[in-house]
């Protein structure tokens, strides 16, 4: 079978390697990809956004036989619409679905209605209104842009001031564009103990009827050592979550997964694809904190390398409606993926600069935002790469995983020290 993935980023890639493994498959394609994934995948030099030229090089490419669309931004778009109203199979949301992710207000709306715990919130598209809110609760606070902003658009704010000025940022300054035009306002979740919360990415398969969570994984969103720093895309992951237990599982997906899985179906919506649950263990039980409509990026780059079974199997299954067929089976052991990004990154970064990459051992290094220019292996953005190891511990495969960092390089490159050390009991 041969099939494409759309995208261009260190996730694409990630699905890339693991549908490889799949002895089903003939021949990979990647739109538009990058030079990591033109390694396995033949490039597809076609805008992912502009629908009608995805359906043309369909309709011209038929030895092509199954889609995965990847990034939030086609599925929020319709793209899987797109392709399906032409017979292609594809694995992904359809538009209606997508919104789960694409819209805060829908999100939290629909959590509200159908009674799944998450953090007390209102929405606005109201400045002024939104400011009076915001005075009146105090702080800390959690502001969110309500659209897609490539995992930046939430500012946690600790003080009143703080909070005035994110609110001027995302609804006055447009720091994130057109996703600001409503702003989702929600009460700072408190953890055990009344600390921060911990959170935990589950992401999971599911075709509207069956639901099966994946290992979970603890993504390191801030730019810098001890979560300093802005909001990035994710400075790293390790999975599995060291406060995860068979008894949180159930309880999330008796809770929250099954639930929302019902919820969409209820609203005519039904989910079909990777539904990704950003959630988080507070004094009051776990709480969503966000969901996804796709693999989370770089949640992706250490679950995808624990996977046992057949991707394609999963995918197909997911497509036809007939995920309780498929037993899904994991590795025992952990992973890490320490990113590796452009000086300046998540604000302004230069590209074009020289990647070298030396002995990295037995680990993967999965690419983000590279290139190829003059046959070299260039810096195309602010996530560059990603480096993978496993090992039987999360702390051994870290070691692995910075060890093999040192022997990458490239000018202004920074990564996070701390990868894999986030809810480290002591």
């Amino acid at each position: 079978m041969n099939v494409l993935v759309i995208g261009n980023g260190g996730r694409e890639h990630a699905i890339l390697l693991a549908l490889k493994k799949s002895k089903r498959v003939n021949k990979l394609y990647c739109m538009k990809g990058n030079a990591g994934t033109a390694q396995i995948a033949e490039s597809v030099a076609v805008d992912y956004m502009n629908a009608d030229a995805v359906k043309k090089y369909a309709l011209d490419h038929p030895e092509i036989d199954y889609f995965v669309v990847a990034p939030d931004d086609p599925l929020a778009a319709g793209l899987v619409d797109e392709l399906e109203s032409i017979g292609k199979r594809c694995f992904g949301p359809r538009k209606n679905a997508a919104i789960i992710e694409s819209s805060k207000a829908f999100s939290k709306s629909l959590m509200q209605k159908y009674g799944i715990p998450t953090a007390e919130s209102a929405t606005f598209d109201s400045y002024d209104k939104a400011l009076e809110y915001i005075r009146a609760k105090g702080a800390p606070i959690v502001l969110k842009a309500d659209g897609l902003a490539l995992g930046k658009g939430v500012l946690v704010c600790e003080d009143l001031k703080q909070a005035e000025e994110g609110l001027k940022e995302i609804m006055l300054d447009k720091t994130f564009g057109k996703a600001g035009s409503v702003i989702v306002v929600e009460e700072y979740m408190r953890g055990l103990k009344y600390t921060p919360g911990e959170e935990v990415s589950v992401l999971a398969f599911t075709d509207g009827k069956t639901i099966v969570p994946m290992i979970t994984s603890c993504d390191h969103k801030r730019a810098y050592d001890g979560d300093k720093g802005l909001n990035t895309g994710g400075m790293g992951t390790f999975s599995p979550c060291p406060f995860w237990t068979e008894e949180l599982e159930k309880q999330v997906l008796n809770d929250i997964m099954i639930p929302t899985m019902n919820a969409m179906n209820a609203e005519g919506r039904t989910f079909k694809g990777c539904l990704y649950f950003g959630l988080m263990r507070t004094d009051k039980g776990m709480k969503v904190v966000e969901y996804n409509s796709r693999f989370g990026d770089p949640e992706t780059q250490v679950v995808l390398p624990m996977l046992k079974t057949d991707l394609l199997d999963i995918f197909e299954a997911v497509t036809d409606g007939r995920l309780s067929d498929i037993k899904i089976e994991w590795e025992q052991g952990a992973c890490v993926c320490v990113v590796l990004a452009s000086g300046g990154y998540p604000l302004s970064y230069a590209k074009g600069k020289e990647i070298t990459i030396g002995d990295i051992g037995d680990c993967t290094v999965v690419h983000a935002g590279t290139a190829l220019k003059d046959g070299k292996l260039v810096t195309n953005g602010g996530r560059v790469l990603g480096v993978v190891a496993k090992g039987k511990t999360v702390e051994t495969a870290r070691k692995k995983a910075y060890a093999a960092a040192q022997n990458i390089s490239f000018e202004g490159m920074y990564y996070r020290k701390d990868v894999g050390i986030k809810y480290r009991k002591g």
